[in-house]
Protein backbone atom coordinates (compact mmCIF):
# COMPACT_ATOMS: atom_id res chain seq x y z
CA UNK A 1 0.00 0.00 0.00
CA UNK A 2 2.69 2.42 1.06
CA UNK A 3 4.80 2.06 -1.83
CA UNK A 4 1.70 2.07 -4.40
CA UNK A 5 0.76 5.81 -2.65
CA UNK A 6 4.78 6.44 -3.52
CA UNK A 7 4.20 5.87 -7.05
CA UNK A 8 0.71 7.58 -7.13
CA UNK A 9 2.23 10.69 -5.76
CA UNK A 10 5.80 10.79 -8.01
CA UNK A 11 3.66 10.38 -11.43
CA UNK A 12 0.79 12.84 -10.21
CA UNK A 13 3.33 15.32 -9.18
CA UNK A 14 5.38 15.27 -12.54
CA UNK A 15 2.38 15.29 -14.50
CA UNK A 16 1.12 18.76 -12.65
CA UNK A 17 5.02 20.24 -12.70
CA UNK A 18 5.18 19.57 -16.42
CA UNK A 19 1.30 20.69 -17.17
CA UNK A 20 2.30 23.66 -15.51
CA UNK A 21 5.25 24.47 -17.16
CA UNK A 22 4.21 23.99 -20.45
CA UNK A 23 1.00 26.20 -20.48
CA UNK A 24 2.88 29.03 -19.00
CA UNK A 25 5.95 28.58 -22.08
CA UNK A 26 2.65 28.48 -24.51
CA UNK A 27 0.62 31.32 -22.93
CA UNK A 28 3.98 33.77 -23.30
CA UNK A 29 4.31 32.65 -27.21
CA UNK A 30 0.50 32.65 -28.17
CA UNK A 31 0.15 35.90 -26.62
CA UNK A 32 3.02 37.67 -28.37
CA UNK A 33 1.68 35.73 -32.14
CA UNK A 34 -1.87 37.82 -31.30
CA UNK A 35 -0.15 41.06 -30.47
CA UNK A 36 1.43 40.26 -33.79
CA UNK A 37 -1.23 38.86 -36.20
CA UNK A 38 -4.58 40.04 -34.08
CA UNK A 39 -5.93 36.45 -35.27
CA UNK A 40 -8.97 35.25 -33.82
CA UNK A 41 -8.02 31.95 -33.94
CA UNK A 42 -4.63 32.83 -32.22
CA UNK A 43 -6.73 34.42 -29.55
CA UNK A 44 -8.88 31.48 -29.44
CA UNK A 45 -5.43 29.36 -28.78
CA UNK A 46 -3.88 32.00 -26.65
CA UNK A 47 -7.26 31.65 -24.26
CA UNK A 48 -7.46 28.04 -24.04
CA UNK A 49 -3.70 28.34 -23.18
CA UNK A 50 -4.79 30.98 -20.37
CA UNK A 51 -7.07 28.59 -19.38
CA UNK A 52 -4.91 25.24 -19.35
CA UNK A 53 -2.95 27.50 -17.03
CA UNK A 54 -4.93 28.22 -14.34
CA UNK A 55 -6.28 24.69 -14.54
CA UNK A 56 -3.27 22.90 -14.25
CA UNK A 57 -2.22 25.41 -11.47
CA UNK A 58 -5.90 24.01 -9.67
CA UNK A 59 -4.42 20.32 -10.65
CA UNK A 60 -1.55 20.95 -9.51
CA UNK A 61 -2.21 21.83 -6.08
CA UNK A 62 -5.84 19.73 -5.86
CA UNK A 63 -3.34 16.84 -6.49
CA UNK A 64 -1.14 17.38 -3.82
CA UNK A 65 -3.96 17.95 -1.50
CA UNK A 66 -5.75 14.80 -2.63
CA UNK A 67 -2.54 13.17 -1.24
CA UNK A 68 -2.70 13.99 2.34
CA UNK A 69 -3.70 11.06 4.59
CA UNK A 70 -6.88 10.40 6.09
CA UNK A 71 -7.21 12.66 9.13
CA UNK A 72 -9.65 13.12 12.42
CA UNK A 73 -11.73 15.49 10.00
CA UNK A 74 -11.59 13.51 6.63
CA UNK A 75 -12.04 9.80 7.71
CA UNK A 76 -11.98 9.06 4.25
CA UNK A 77 -9.25 10.88 2.93
CA UNK A 78 -9.11 13.95 0.70
CA UNK A 79 -9.14 12.00 -2.67
CA UNK A 80 -12.15 13.96 -3.46
CA UNK A 81 -10.10 17.23 -4.31
CA UNK A 82 -9.32 15.85 -7.70
CA UNK A 83 -13.16 15.72 -8.99
CA UNK A 84 -13.40 19.21 -7.33
CA UNK A 85 -10.49 21.00 -9.28
CA UNK A 86 -11.77 18.82 -12.82
CA UNK A 87 -15.21 20.92 -11.90
CA UNK A 88 -13.51 23.83 -12.04
CA UNK A 89 -11.73 23.46 -14.76
CA UNK A 90 -15.12 22.41 -16.71
CA UNK A 91 -16.55 26.08 -15.56
CA UNK A 92 -13.51 28.01 -16.55
CA UNK A 93 -13.42 26.08 -20.30
CA UNK A 94 -17.22 26.82 -20.88
CA UNK A 95 -16.92 30.24 -20.02
CA UNK A 96 -13.90 30.90 -22.19
CA UNK A 97 -15.89 28.96 -25.10
CA UNK A 98 -18.75 31.21 -25.20
CA UNK A 99 -16.25 34.63 -24.59
CA UNK A 100 -14.76 33.00 -27.60
CA UNK A 101 -17.64 32.61 -29.69
CA UNK A 102 -19.04 36.42 -29.35
CA UNK A 103 -15.02 37.67 -30.29
CA UNK A 104 -14.75 34.89 -33.40
CA UNK A 105 -18.50 36.78 -34.52
CA UNK A 106 -17.74 40.46 -33.44
CA UNK A 107 -14.27 39.60 -35.87
CA UNK A 108 -16.38 38.36 -38.62
CA UNK A 109 -18.54 41.11 -38.90
CA UNK A 110 -16.12 43.41 -38.76
CA UNK A 111 -13.89 41.75 -41.45
CA UNK A 112 -10.24 42.41 -39.95
CA UNK A 113 -7.40 40.76 -41.86
CA UNK A 114 -4.89 39.03 -40.30
CA UNK A 115 -1.41 40.50 -39.84
CA UNK A 116 2.36 38.43 -39.80
CA UNK A 117 1.03 34.89 -40.72
CA UNK A 118 4.50 33.51 -40.63
CA UNK A 119 4.38 34.56 -36.47
CA UNK A 120 1.10 32.98 -35.95
CA UNK A 121 2.45 29.61 -37.91
CA UNK A 122 5.74 29.30 -36.12
CA UNK A 123 4.07 29.69 -32.67
CA UNK A 124 1.36 26.84 -33.42
CA UNK A 125 4.28 24.21 -34.78
CA UNK A 126 6.01 24.96 -31.11
CA UNK A 127 2.41 24.07 -29.43
CA UNK A 128 1.71 20.90 -31.11
CA UNK A 129 5.39 19.46 -30.14
CA UNK A 130 5.55 20.74 -26.74
CA UNK A 131 2.26 19.43 -25.99
CA UNK A 132 2.53 16.17 -28.05
CA UNK A 133 5.35 15.21 -25.70
CA UNK A 134 3.25 17.13 -22.05
CA UNK A 135 0.40 14.16 -23.49
CA UNK A 136 2.95 10.84 -23.78
CA UNK A 137 4.42 11.97 -19.93
CA UNK A 138 0.07 12.32 -18.98
CA UNK A 139 -0.63 9.33 -21.15
CA UNK A 140 2.21 6.96 -18.58
CA UNK A 141 0.70 8.78 -15.41
CA UNK A 142 -2.64 7.96 -16.18
CA UNK A 143 -1.65 4.33 -16.71
CA UNK A 144 0.39 3.96 -13.36
CA UNK A 145 -2.48 6.14 -11.08
CA UNK A 146 -5.66 6.67 -13.23
CA UNK A 147 -6.02 9.94 -11.61
CA UNK A 148 -9.51 12.38 -12.33
CA UNK A 149 -7.32 15.67 -12.34
CA UNK A 150 -4.55 14.27 -14.90
CA UNK A 151 -6.97 12.67 -17.02
CA UNK A 152 -9.34 15.88 -17.40
CA UNK A 153 -5.69 18.01 -18.01
CA UNK A 154 -4.70 15.52 -21.12
CA UNK A 155 -8.26 15.96 -22.57
CA UNK A 156 -7.71 19.59 -22.53
CA UNK A 157 -4.40 19.16 -24.38
CA UNK A 158 -5.38 16.59 -26.25
CA UNK A 159 -7.71 19.27 -28.01
CA UNK A 160 -4.93 21.71 -28.09
CA UNK A 161 -3.41 19.34 -30.71
CA UNK A 162 -6.51 19.64 -33.24
CA UNK A 163 -7.07 23.65 -31.90
CA UNK A 164 -3.46 24.42 -32.92
CA UNK A 165 -3.43 22.41 -36.41
CA UNK A 166 -6.66 24.65 -36.85
CA UNK A 167 -5.07 27.63 -35.85
CA UNK A 168 -2.37 27.08 -38.75
CA UNK A 169 -5.18 26.23 -41.50
CA UNK A 170 -6.92 29.44 -40.29
CA UNK A 171 -3.80 31.55 -40.54
CA UNK A 172 -2.72 30.05 -43.77
CA UNK A 173 -6.24 30.65 -45.44
CA UNK A 174 -6.25 33.81 -44.01
CA UNK A 175 -2.95 34.28 -46.16
CA UNK A 176 -5.08 33.91 -48.96
CA UNK A 177 -7.08 36.41 -48.48
CA UNK A 178 -9.87 34.01 -47.15
CA UNK A 179 -10.37 36.42 -44.25
CA UNK A 180 -13.70 34.98 -43.13
CA UNK A 181 -11.63 31.89 -42.39
CA UNK A 182 -10.22 32.77 -39.19
CA UNK A 183 -13.25 33.57 -37.16
CA UNK A 184 -14.76 30.40 -38.59
CA UNK A 185 -12.39 28.03 -37.56
CA UNK A 186 -11.84 29.77 -34.34
CA UNK A 187 -16.02 28.96 -33.61
CA UNK A 188 -15.77 25.99 -34.23
CA UNK A 189 -12.51 25.50 -31.62
CA UNK A 190 -14.79 26.81 -29.46
CA UNK A 191 -17.68 24.66 -29.97
CA UNK A 192 -15.00 22.34 -29.40
CA UNK A 193 -14.29 23.14 -26.14
CA UNK A 194 -17.54 23.65 -25.11
CA UNK A 195 -18.19 19.77 -25.87
CA UNK A 196 -15.22 19.00 -24.19
CA UNK A 197 -16.27 20.79 -21.23
CA UNK A 198 -19.44 19.21 -20.50
CA UNK A 199 -17.48 16.05 -20.73
CA UNK A 200 -15.36 16.91 -18.08
CA UNK A 201 -18.12 18.47 -15.81
CA UNK A 202 -19.86 14.90 -16.26
CA UNK A 203 -17.29 13.23 -15.45
CA UNK A 204 -16.02 15.24 -12.29
CA UNK A 205 -19.85 15.14 -11.25
CA UNK A 206 -19.76 11.21 -10.97
CA UNK A 207 -16.94 11.41 -8.19
CA UNK A 208 -18.43 13.81 -6.57
CA UNK A 209 -21.69 12.60 -6.35
CA UNK A 210 -20.12 9.24 -4.88
CA UNK A 211 -21.08 7.31 -8.35
CA UNK A 212 -20.87 3.09 -8.43
CA UNK A 213 -17.44 1.91 -9.68
CA UNK A 214 -17.39 1.21 -13.35
CA UNK A 215 -19.54 -1.95 -14.05
CA UNK A 216 -16.08 -4.33 -14.90
CA UNK A 217 -14.92 -3.67 -11.61
CA UNK A 218 -18.55 -4.09 -9.61
CA UNK A 219 -18.64 -7.60 -11.55
CA UNK A 220 -14.82 -8.66 -10.93
CA UNK A 221 -15.86 -7.60 -6.93
CA UNK A 222 -19.16 -9.76 -7.21
CA UNK A 223 -16.57 -12.44 -8.37
CA UNK A 224 -14.11 -12.35 -5.67
CA UNK A 225 -17.10 -12.52 -2.90
CA UNK A 226 -18.65 -15.20 -3.96
CA UNK A 227 -15.60 -17.13 -4.66
CA UNK A 228 -14.91 -16.43 -0.86
CA UNK A 229 -14.77 -19.52 0.98
CA UNK A 230 -17.33 -19.04 3.79
CA UNK A 231 -19.59 -16.75 2.33
CA UNK A 232 -23.16 -17.90 2.09
CA UNK A 233 -24.68 -15.21 -0.06
CA UNK A 234 -24.33 -11.17 0.00
CA UNK A 235 -25.98 -7.80 -0.15
CA UNK A 236 -25.85 -3.94 0.33
CA UNK A 237 -22.75 -4.01 -1.57
CA UNK A 238 -21.67 -0.58 -2.14
CA UNK A 239 -18.59 1.10 -4.02
CA UNK A 240 -17.02 4.59 -5.14
CA UNK A 241 -13.63 5.95 -5.40
CA UNK A 242 -12.15 9.40 -4.67
CA UNK A 243 -8.50 10.25 -5.63
CA UNK A 244 -6.59 7.01 -5.70
CA UNK A 245 -8.35 5.31 -3.41
CA UNK A 246 -11.85 2.96 -4.38
CA UNK A 247 -13.85 2.26 -1.31
CA UNK A 248 -15.93 -1.10 -1.04
CA UNK A 249 -18.46 -2.07 1.48
CA UNK A 250 -20.83 -5.10 1.93
CA UNK A 251 -23.01 -7.55 4.29
CA UNK A 252 -21.83 -10.95 4.09
CA UNK A 253 -23.92 -13.50 4.68
CA UNK A 254 -22.84 -16.95 7.18
CA UNK A 255 -24.00 -19.93 8.44
CA UNK A 256 -25.23 -19.67 12.57
CA UNK A 257 -23.15 -22.08 13.79
CA UNK A 258 -19.85 -20.82 13.26
CA UNK A 259 -18.02 -19.02 16.15
CA UNK A 260 -16.89 -15.60 16.38
CA UNK A 261 -13.89 -16.60 15.70
CA UNK A 262 -14.75 -18.39 12.32
CA UNK A 263 -16.52 -15.71 11.26
CA UNK A 264 -13.95 -13.02 12.08
CA UNK A 265 -11.60 -15.58 9.96
CA UNK A 266 -14.19 -15.23 6.78
CA UNK A 267 -14.99 -11.57 6.78
CA UNK A 268 -11.03 -10.77 7.31
CA UNK A 269 -10.35 -13.76 4.14
CA UNK A 270 -12.81 -11.43 2.36
CA UNK A 271 -11.74 -8.06 2.81
CA UNK A 272 -8.10 -9.01 1.95
CA UNK A 273 -9.13 -10.65 -1.21
CA UNK A 274 -11.16 -7.18 -1.71
CA UNK A 275 -7.84 -5.15 -1.39
CA UNK A 276 -5.78 -7.45 -3.29
CA UNK A 277 -7.78 -6.45 -6.59
CA UNK A 278 -6.54 -2.76 -7.05
CA UNK A 279 -3.70 -0.72 -5.93
CA UNK A 280 -5.27 0.99 -3.05
CA UNK A 281 -8.75 0.10 -1.63
CA UNK A 282 -10.76 0.68 1.31
CA UNK A 283 -13.19 -2.35 2.55
CA UNK A 284 -15.07 -2.39 5.12
CA UNK A 285 -17.07 -5.93 5.72
CA UNK A 286 -20.15 -7.06 7.85
CA UNK A 287 -21.38 -10.62 9.14
CA UNK A 288 -24.94 -11.18 9.28
CA UNK A 289 -26.11 -14.77 10.25
CA UNK A 290 -28.12 -16.15 7.32
CA UNK A 291 -30.90 -17.20 9.33
CA UNK A 292 -32.03 -13.70 9.35
CA UNK A 293 -31.53 -12.85 6.05
CA UNK A 294 -35.06 -12.86 3.96
CA UNK A 295 -35.85 -14.80 1.10
CA UNK A 296 -33.75 -13.54 -2.25
CA UNK A 297 -36.82 -11.69 -3.87
CA UNK A 298 -37.42 -9.56 -0.84
CA UNK A 299 -35.50 -6.21 -2.08
CA UNK A 300 -32.06 -5.47 0.00
CA UNK A 301 -32.40 -2.65 2.85
CA UNK A 302 -29.68 -0.41 1.19
CA UNK A 303 -31.67 -0.54 -1.94
CA UNK A 304 -28.85 -3.16 -3.65
CA UNK A 305 -29.44 -6.68 -5.04
CA UNK A 306 -28.69 -9.48 -2.60
CA UNK A 307 -26.54 -12.78 -4.08
CA UNK A 308 -27.24 -15.79 -2.61
CA UNK A 309 -24.75 -18.11 -3.14
CA UNK A 310 -25.87 -21.16 -0.99
CA UNK A 311 -29.56 -21.56 0.28
CA UNK A 312 -30.14 -21.65 4.00
CA UNK A 313 -30.41 -25.01 5.13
Amino acid sequence: MAESTRDYSFWVKIATRASVSVAVILIIAKGAAWWLTGSASMLASLTDSSLDTLASLFTFFAVRYALVPADKEHRHGHGKAEALAAFIQSILIFISAILLIIHSLQQWTAAETVERVDAGIYVSILAIILTSVLITLQHKAIENTNSAAIRADKLHYTSDLLLNSAVILALALSAWNLWWADSVIAIGIAMYLLWNAISILRGSLHTLLDRELPEDERQLIIKTIRETAGVQGFHGLRTRSAGPTRFISCHIELEDHLTLKQAHDIADDTEHRLQDLFESTDVLVHMDPQSIIMDATTPSPTGSPRFNINPPQ
